[in-house]
């Protein structure tokens, strides 16, 4: 599932060719994939609407329209929103096509169905479901140590569990939460609790640092992610526990292990990440 990196890396490489483009018309292939308003509505609601700007929150990219109203989508899954020439060859499970006024077209595909679009009024999005109870952005101002050592006392909760939690930090996935706990040292079944003000401090840079080097490489494709221009991320070769079972750590050479942590596959080295 693209994560924060990824869309905010699709987010880049959409916003510099979308911006001051309308959207002429919009092929809907497969309804399902709108959630809000109703599919004819959606379709006649976005025709003529100027893109603004881009934007992010977790995992949603938002596209902020004329008129203050804003499509925002989730790629969940398998999603993919590229850009596309309109000689371009469809691919296999093309479900919308957004015709823009420069003659391109913004394509969405989705092999597992999975991904979703709403389009609303703008100042109603801190409303409406998956958006009104994210939480604090891992790259933005409000993520503090003091946020992070405040938080973290007063939660019972094993640290791989609330690290994916939405309504605590939003936009970590599985990759970058292992990812993060490698970095920090810390195993992904300890309480958030326990952490001591340096693990705590530790883990806060950490987040923050892999975010930042995933963005800076592009985001990590494993089999569907590409960016807004249909090119795979650059992050893979760099990770340093997920989906490395088995694998030595790069640290102190030992195998990486799995576990199940919250129902999740989780990386990390017993050496490094101590109990």
């Amino acid at each position: 599932m693209p994560e924060l990196p990824e869309v905010e890396t699709v987010k880049r490489t959409l916003e510099k060719k979308l911006v001051g483009l309308a959207f002429e018309g919009i092929h809907l292939h497969m309804p399902k994939i709108v959630r809000l308003p109703q599919a004819q509505e959606f379709v006649s609601s976005l025709t003529g609407r100027k893109i603004l700007r881009l934007g992010r929150r977790g995992k949603y990219l938002m596209l902020h329209l004329s008129g203050n109203y804003t499509l925002v989508i989730h790629l969940r899954m398998t999603g993919r929103l590229v850009y596309a020439n309109p000689d371009t060859p469809m691919e296999k499970h093309t479900h919308v096509v957004f015709l823009l006024s420069n003659g391109d077209q913004l394509r969405y595909t989705d092999i597992r169905q999975f991904g979703r679009m709403l389009l609303a009024p703008t100042p109603e999005l801190d409303t409406l479901p998956g958006l009104r109870d994210l939480g604090v952005e891992p790259l933005g101002e409000h993520f503090t140590r003091e946020f992070m050592k405040k938080e973290l006392k007063r939660r019972r909760t094993r640290l791989k569990a609330l690290l994916l939690d939405q309504s605590f930090i939003a936009g970590l996935g599985n990759i970058y939460v292992d990812e993060s706990l490698h970095r920090a040292g810390l195993h992904p079944e300890r309480l958030a609790m326990d952490l001591t003000p340096r693990e705590t401090t530790r883990l806060f840079q950490a987040i923050k640092e892999v975010l930042t080097d995933a963005v800076n490489n592009r985001g990590t494709s494993f089999r569907d992610y590409v960016d807004g221009e249909g090119r795979p991320g650059n992050n893979k070769e760099r990770l340093q526990v997920y989906s490395r079972e088995g694998l030595p750590c790069h640290k102190c050479g030992k195998p990486i292990h799995r576990i199940r942590v919250a129902g999740r596959s989780s990386f990390f080295c017993p050496q490094c990440q101590k109990v």
